[in-house]
């Protein structure tokens, strides 16, 4: 009779925690009046429109998520001439590669906040980047704010210029709700 109830007993406590484990990271996604801009000595400016699905529990980070895309005809300079050469063939070429996109592959305390390491593609390149994330709650609800910077010219979003700076600093706010 032991020699059934142990192997019962071990099957009973493997499903428990694997449900635990299964359904300890929440799922969530954008709420309105999320922020994605960039800043620089010219231009500045923001992305209107994203989308994304988060998974995120402080408590199990190896099984957090981010899956973000933004998309590069909604960005808003201010200026409708500067938005519509941003997407021209020199900048974003926007009609081959419309969007921007973010996959996490890591995530990690970092202080008081938290490290996203993941792959960035823009205009077709794919590099490895750590953004910085701090959370903040209201509820049932999440909201992920950080600063970063990208140089634009390793992803060949544009040329050298005494214009232009290569360097691009990001800031985002995006609150989300669970899924």
């Amino acid at each position: 009779m032991k020699k059934l109830v142990y192997p019962a007993l071990a099957i009973c406590l493997f499903a428990g925690s694997a449900f635990v484990t299964m359904t300890a990271s929440k799922d969530y996604v954008f709420k309105e009046g999320f922020t994605i801009a960039f800043k620089s000595k010219d231009p500045s400016g923001e992305f209107k429109k994203a989308k994304g699905t988060i998974k995120f529990d402080e408590n199990d980070l190896a099984n957090s998520k981010f899956d973000l895309t933004i998309d590069v005809n909604s960005i808003n300079t201010g200026n409708s001439m500067q938005n519509k050469k941003a997407q021209t063939s020199e900048w974003f070429e926007a009609d081959k590669y419309p969007t921007i996109k973010f996959v996490s592959s890591k995530v990690e305390r970092a202080g008081d906040g938290y490290s996203i390491t993941g792959k960035l593609t823009m205009k077709g390149i794919t590099k490895e980047k750590k953004i910085p994330a701090a959370v903040s709650k209201s509820g049932n609800d999440l909201t992920f704010s950080g600063k970063f910077t990208v140089n634009r010219i390793d992803y060949g979003v544009g040329h050298k210029s005494d214009a232009v700076p290569d360097i691009m600093n990001i800031s985002y706010s995006i609150p989300v709700t669970e899924k």
